[in-house]
């Protein structure tokens, strides 16, 4: 697993240049990048969560961009359309934002529904068609959405179908009051969170990621373990706090974390705690609660733990 520990460990490192705390979201965008993924991160706003993915797409010199996500939103914004040319009287492909590799969609609950039906495509085939001409993607394509969990007012809630194109969603906390008391002081020394040139981030080799994605996908998995992951998802299915249990793309989902996860503590083979640790991020958001379990104070992380728990651990 030696590429796959060169990105962990130069990444936190030079990722630690510009941002304070928050391990798990950079451990979790870095398991969605090295899968192959894509992410939904659910935070209130200033908590670093577009530092971070322009940060990684520095590191790892691909492109990004970011879409701020309006009701009015229409999908031509974001894929792109061809423009005629009245000098030429030829059609020239304008690329919308989804022409990247890292592409960041601030408020995504916030697209209307065509528009979000738009990005499906391109999350699942790494293709955009545009007037009956498929055009393809970067194999870096990434996106990470961010959608605020205390505003819902003009909101689209994101269809099932949508949701569960999303690898991991991540759940991004406030710091701790140590590393909050380390963010004035590195603003105050003359840090700049808008001028990453900077902080000088020392790019990784071109083909890093493409060797370590290799690498995650040679990590062995027992037959013990096929049937710990399916017995989790099976479980959802019937679970009397939950209306809609996760799908086989779920459990595809949870192996390849696993095996990620795997290989960022340096084997290459799973066990049962690489399932466990990557069983909230990866289901939180295929699962849906029952009203009446929502009314009771549960919600999908607890119920999630509670399923985890039932199940007997492979020896």
């Amino acid at each position: 697993m030696q590429n796959v520990s060169q990105v962990l460990t130069h990444g936190r490192t030079e990722l630690a240049k510009v941002i304070v705390g928050q391990e798990e979201l950079i451990n979790q965008c870095l398991l969605t990048v090295l899968c192959g993924g894509h992410a939904l991160l659910e935070g209130v706003p200033g908590i670093a969560k577009t530092l971070v993915i322009k940060g990684f797409a520095r590191l790892f010199t691909l492109e990004f961009r970011r879409v701020q996500c309006t009701s009015d939103l229409m999908p031509a914004d974001i894929i792109g359309s061809n423009v005629l040319s009245h000098s030429t009287s030829t059609f020239t492909l304008h690329r919308g934002p989804l022409f990247t590799d890292f592409l960041l969609a601030d408020e995504v609950n916030r697209m209307p529904p065509r528009t979000q039906a738009a990005v499906l495509e391109a999350m699942e085939e790494r293709q955009i068609t545009i007037d009956g001409i498929t055009h393809p993607l970067s194999q870096f394509f990434t996106v990470f959405a961010t959608q605020n969990p205390i505003e819902f007012e003009g909101t689209y809630p994101l269809p099932e179908a949508q949701l569960d194109r999303f690898l991991l969603k991540i759940k991004v906390g406030y710091p701790s009051a140590e590393n909050e008391v380390t963010i004035l002081q590195h603003h105050h020394e003359g840090f700049d969170a808008h001028n990453l040139d900077a902080a000088h981030l020392s790019a990784l080799p071109e083909d890093v990621l493409a060797r370590a994605r290799a690498e995650i996908r040679t990590v062995k998995v027992e037959a013990a373990l096929f049937r710990y992951i399916v017995e989790i998802i099976r479980r959802t299915r019937g679970w009397p706090a939950l209306a809609l249990g996760a799908s086989p793309r779920a459990a595809i989902s949870l192996m390849m974390v696993a095996k990620a996860n795997a290989a960022l503590e340096g084997r290459d083979y799973i066990i049962p705690d690489d399932v466990k640790s990557s069983v909230l991020p990866v289901l939180r958001h295929r699962v849906m609660m029952k009203p009446e379990a929502e009314l009771e104070g549960l919600d999908s992380d607890r119920v999630l733990s509670e399923i985890t728990g039932s199940v007997e651990v492979p020896k």
